[in-house]
């Protein structure tokens, strides 16, 4: 049976992001507020913070726990160095930044905003090394070993190789029918799990072969029925991969966290059920914790909701490992 705790002092607004450190148990957490909080989870404290001008749509590590980054509405890009505490201008975008992401096999950060455009920043230097247009705004970002997956408005997606930055590797239009919410590589850097607005997943692979691309599929979740049988579909809003198994959760406007068996076509367990909207989810580098924030994302437009709350899930072996298809007899 799980446990989990709540984190004390959490943002005043909606979060936006959450993602722990690369080697410890240190979650950043953006938010509406402005502001980037940095929590010890171990201890239950804040250990820092820093603010934007304007709503904080994503954060992210750097190579390792002593730096970290945002991107803003107020169409800035920082870094901030835990070291000093102190924050650093890198740059700006025409319009708000809504995803940062730290490309490990380049060294540097990977920016994308409301202005159709993906940047490559030089921490060095403090300026933007490299930009690519995109067809629409970006909505949503993730990278895995050499590559770059941006999401972006009308569906589209565009997969780009580190090696080569000239021209995307492939482009391609989302799957599912209607917009997309969340994109995140597979640990094993074969794929991309991809969510939507209208309660389903899609699980892609980026061989391009026929024999690659028959393993992809979709499927529904974050769905209720009422008794007359009429479904209410809720948005998937975030994806989170376990590190060691491959398994992942799905967090909904239902207010429910479910773990997936993508490999097996598999729901691991029955939902685990929080006050409002998942806004955000983050595994720890050892799988072993699920931060989950519960913010309501307004889908029903501006209403009495519960507050803005983070919580730090327990989560045992047996809830994260896959399990594979019996042999057939």
């Amino acid at each position: 049976m799980s446990s989990q705790s709540e984190l004390a002092d959490p943002p005043k607004d909606g979060i936006s992001a959450l993602q722990f450190a690369p080697e410890h148990n240190l979650l950043l957490a953006s938010s509406w507020s402005a502001e980037v909080r940095m929590y010890d989870v171990v201890t239950n404290s804040k250990k820092a913070q820093y603010s934007h001008k304007a709503a904080v749509l994503d954060c992210c590590w750097g190579a390792d726990q002593t730096r970290c980054f945002s991107g803003s509405v107020d169409r800035t890009v920082k870094a901030f160095d835990f070291g000093t505490g102190t924050d650093m201008l890198l740059g700006e975008h025409e319009k708000a930044v809504k995803s940062v992401c730290w490309q490990r096999e380049l060294g540097c950060l990977v920016s994308g905003g409301w202005d159709k455009v993906v940047k490559l920043w030089d921490l060095r230097t403090g300026s933007s090394t490299y930009s690519m247009q995109l067809p629409e705004r970006v909505f949503t970002m993730s990278v895995c070993a050499y590559r770059i997956v941006v999401g972006t408005a009308n569906r589209h997606v565009a997969i780009y190789d580190t090696r080569n930055l000239s021209e995307p590797e492939q482009q391609r239009e989302s799957s599912l029918k209607f917009q997309t919410r969340c994109i995140r590589c597979y640990p094993d850097g074969k794929g991309y799990a991809l969510s939507s607005i209208e309660g389903r997943v899609a699980m892609e692979y980026f061989d391009t072969s026929a024999a690659g691309q028959a393993k992809k599929y979709a499927f529904k979740c974050h769905r209720a029925q009422d008794e007359r049988g009429v479904d209410t579909v809720y948005p998937v809003n975030a994806l989170a991969f376990h590190p060691t198994f491959g398994t992942f959760a799905t967090g909904g406007c239902d207010g429910k966290v479910i773990m997936w068996d993508g490999e097996n076509k598999k729901r691991l367990q029955a939902p685990w059920s929080y006050p409002t909207s998942i806004a955000a989810l983050a595994f720890n580098p050892t799988g072993n914790m699920l931060a989950v924030a519960s913010s309501y994302t307004f889908e029903e437009g501006d209403r009495e909701a519960p507050p803005t709350q983070i919580f730090i899930r327990a989560v045992s072996e047996t809830e994260v490992r896959p399990r594979p298809k019996a042999p057939a007899p």
